[in-house]
């Protein structure tokens, strides 16, 4: 392969080398799986905040 076409992903475009050329980056995608993974947490995080959140934890509070 030509050095040219090695520093060109066909799909993400211009590649970066680093480390004189051991570490390659370029700018890729976000998979859906992980989108809907950052869904559900913060999903949850609204879910825990609005159900769970105060109050002083179990054992805490003013007993009888």
């Amino acid at each position: 392969m030509s050095d040219e076409h090695e520093r060109h992903h066909p799909r993400y475009g211009e590649v970066e080398e680093y480390a004189g050329g051991e570490i390659r980056a370029y700018h890729g995608i976000v998979n859906r799986w992980l989108l809907a993974v950052y869904l559900v947490l913060a999903v949850f995080g609204v879910y825990y905040l609005f159900k769970h959140w105060g109050g002083l934890g179990p054992g805490l509070g003013v007993g009888p």
